[in-house]
């Protein structure tokens, strides 16, 4: 691979500007693509299989009228009994009428016909239903909804217009932009250069941009979750700029060591680009692999995410040859210009020994930390594992849930309804259940659904039962049920179970339950029981893969069970800030809950190739040295010393891009930002860059032991570029 990937850098530097043409073609042609072909994105968490599905699905086909978003618009009065009053009852009849006239709105229930009035007459609800589910609900419909109640708000009354409808895509701002914008830092002061550090940021963004507007572009034809998008553009973002960060590094050293920009291009794409791809190919395999937990909505994420991740692993091993070609010599600082001389040998290699760049500087801090890692490696491995395991302590008491009303943004429509509705009536009213009773005939659901109803009212924790709603045939009949708890109460979930386990027993009639509430309860469950199946094939696939890279058995293990700490520490971590609060004002977080349910699965794919990539970075450097006659320790302090500024840079690169999104609104996508960039912190700093080289200087030879017969098995990757270096060493020596 690094042989065909060294002929493919030099290709694309002989043909720069051909390649730039290229690029940019595809990047208006996908632009236009999105512009015209952008569908749009979903904000409902469908699970087929479901209960809770089950019953929507039949909804629909049987009980149509029922089966569309439902709206809640809370009134308060300005003081109690008002609401009684002659003038209250008109002030909330206008209201009605206000909401039964709405574009897309079937209509809307009197509160005083159904009795969803406070007993002390200063809070009401006005159920309001949508002919269409509440991804089908236009802007302006939305915007029309929310806008309900203007006279009544202008004499001093609270109307509060909430429910499945109100949402949207979250807006992306100038708060992520902050994140690139230090990454930008991050690769001046790498660098010292602003040739090389905008050239590399300009190809990340390139990359981004044809990945993204690809990504629209399809989703006119496969409907996207709201938070697809999010999450490619932060992986995007992040590896871009990373991935190119490699290769550009490499390039430099190469200029550094008398190679012409041709063959110094070449031979960075042929190894630290061979780094790139598998590392994609890490993270791709990842983010596709999120398909085996048969979950739609993740899928597509997933493949979203995997997507934009491709498109810059192509950008990095194409457009960023083609770039260097431009800059030249300009992307060294202006003080070592001078040491990158013409008289080079073009198209061959210099010996080994040149190429290992015998004369860096072993006083850098890489070096430096190395060898104090090595020398009290087992203090170091036991302080690290104790202060992971300290951290990952909050992590058996994670709750999953799907995101509610009552952890949006303070302010935004659907915390302000949320609240009102509690301050009202009570948690339970925001997540209210749904009693589905199916019969074949009409007198088999007459007859259910007494009987349902009877022991819905006897469960623990259920405050009302509403009267049933029968469809226009008859067969099929809706009950409202209120839970005492609110959605994302454990009491709730606890409460969906036993309701199951209750009506399990009525014959003939199906009995199902959803609901928003049901729903998020089901997916959240589908979701827990897939994670340890996925994390096992993860796993797996981690210690294959660098099986494949290092031939050694031990590094593997020893990369599998740094990723679980990892993961253990990180999910610690995020429990406990945004589940139980503790220095939540940090980053913003109002309202502490729950975390979203697919984030602990999408963070062990994306971690899992991240992790990987700063593993192979590592260790293939140590491995190279090694094979070339080092010994353990020396190889080990060497990878380190010469990987470490830029696995540091490219680190602290991710963890602004991933923190930029900290400082959203939207919870769900600052959980997510949160919880990235504090798993890429301790896999690169703690684990990487500290706990690895101390066991590797531990393990000593054994680290690279592998059975012949397995050796023999295993096909060559050739991440190091070992292949390379042979097929260089073999050329004859062609001056320029």
């Amino acid at each position: 691979m690094a042989t065909l990937l060294y002929r493919l850098g030099r290709g694309a530097l002989r043909r720069r500007r051909l390649v730039v043409a290229l690029w940019l073609v595809v990047l208006v042609v996908a632009g236009l693509a999105a512009a015209t072909l952008r569908g749009p994105t979903a904000s409902n968490f469908t699970m087929p299989g479901t209960e809770s599905q089950r019953a929507l699905d039949l909804l629909t086909e049987q009980f149509p009228a029922a089966s569309g978003a439902t709206g809640t618009i809370t009134i308060k009065a300005p003081a109690d009994g008002q609401l009684t009053t002659p003038q209250g009852q008109a002030v909330v009849q206008e209201l009605v009428q206000q909401a039964s006239a709405l574009p897309g709105v079937v209509g809307a229930v009197n509160p005083f016909q159904v009795g969803a009035v406070t007993p002390n007459g200063r809070y009401a609800l006005v159920q309001v239903q949508f002919a269409t589910g509440g991804d089908d609900v236009t802007d302006a419909q939305r915007t029309a909804y929310e806008q309900v109640g203007a006279s009544a708000r202008a004499q001093g009354w609270q109307v509060a217009p909430g429910g499945e409808v109100l949402g949207g895509e979250p807006e992306i701002g100038s708060t992520e932009a902050l994140g690139v914008l230090v990454a930008a830092i991050v690769l001046i002061i790498t660098f010292g250069s602003l040739v090389a550090a905008g050239m590399t940021m300009l190809n990340a963004l390139i990359g981004v941009g044809a990945g993204m507007a690809g990504l629209f572009a399809l989703s006119g034809a496969v409907q996207l979750t709201s938070t697809a998008p999010i999450l490619a553009l932060m992986l995007g973002l992040a590896v871009g700029i990373d991935y190119s960060l490699f290769i550009t590094s490499r390039h430099r050293q190469n200029l550094l060591d008398g190679l012409s920009p041709e063959e110094a291009v070449g031979r960075a794409v042929g190894t630290a680009g061979s780094a790139v791809v598998f590392a994609g190919a890490t993270v791709v395999i990842a983010l596709a692999g999120l398909a085996v937990v048969d979950i739609p909505f993740l899928t597509v994420m997933g493949l979203a995410a995997a997507g934009t991740v491709t498109v810059a692993v192509l950008v990095a091993i194409t457009l960023q040859p083609a770039l260097l070609g431009f800059a030249g010599r300009r992307v060294l600082p202006r003080r070592l210009r001078a040491v990158a001389t013409d008289d080079t040998v073009a198209g061959t290699t210099a010996p080994a020994q040149q190429t290992d760049t015998a004369t860096e500087d072993q006083s850098r801090f890489g070096f430096r930390w190395a060898r104090l890692v090595t020398r009290f490696r087992v203090p170091v491995i036991l302080v690290g594992l104790l202060g992971l395991g300290l951290l990952a302590l909050p992590t058996p008491d994670m709750r999953l849930a799907l995101p509610g009303a009552s952890t949006a943004a303070v302010g935004s429509p659907a915390r302000v309804a949320n609240d009102l509705t509690t301050e009202g009536f009570g948690a339970g009213f925001t997540g209210r259940l749904a009693v589905v009773v199916a019969g074949d005939t009409p007198q088999a659901t007459s007859a259910a659904v007494p009987q349902v109803t009877a022991l819905v009212q006897r469960t623990k924790n259920v405050l009302a039962v509403a009267p049933a709603q029968l469809s226009p045939d008859g067969r099929t009949a809706l009950l409202g049920v209120i839970p005492k708890t609110g959605p994302t109460d454990e009491a709730t979930e606890t409460l969906v179970h036993d309701i199951r386990g209750s009506v399990g027993g009525i014959r003939d009639a199906d009995v199902l339950l959803t609901g928003v509430t049901a729903i998020g309860i089901d997916v959240s469950e589908k979701l827990s029981d897939a994670l340890p199946i996925y994390l096992l094939l993860v796993v797996g696939l981690s210690v294959l893969l660098l099986m494949l890279v290092f031939r050694s058995l031990l590094v593997p293990v020893k990369a599998a069970l740094g990723f679980l700490l990892t993961v253990a520490a990180t999910f610690g971590i995020t429990v406990a800030v945004f589940q139980q609060g503790h220095l939540a004002d940090l980053v913003g977080l109002d309202t502490p809950g729950p975390l979203i349910s697919f984030l602990p699965i999408l963070l062990i794919g994306i971690l899992f190739g991240l992790a990987m990539d700063y593993e192979v970075f590592l260790v293939s450097r140590m491995r190279e040295d090694f094979v070339h006659g080092k010994s353990a320790r020396q190889a080990t302090i060497s990878g380190m010393g010469h990987g470490a500024r830029v696995v540091t840079a490219a680190a602290l690169i991710m963890i602004s891009v991933f923190g930029g999104f900290v400082f959203l609104e939207d919870p769900v996508i600052k959980s997510m930002g949160f919880a990235l960039a504090i798993g890429v912190a301790i896999d690169a700093f703690v684990v990487r860059m500290t706990i690895v080289p101390a066991v590797m200087s531990l393990l000593g030879d054994r680290a690279w032991w592998l059975p012949r017969w397995l050796n023999r098995a295993l096909p060559n990757v050739d991440i190091e570029g070992e292949g390379l270096r042979t097929h260089l060493e073999d050329r004859t020596p062609t001056h320029v």
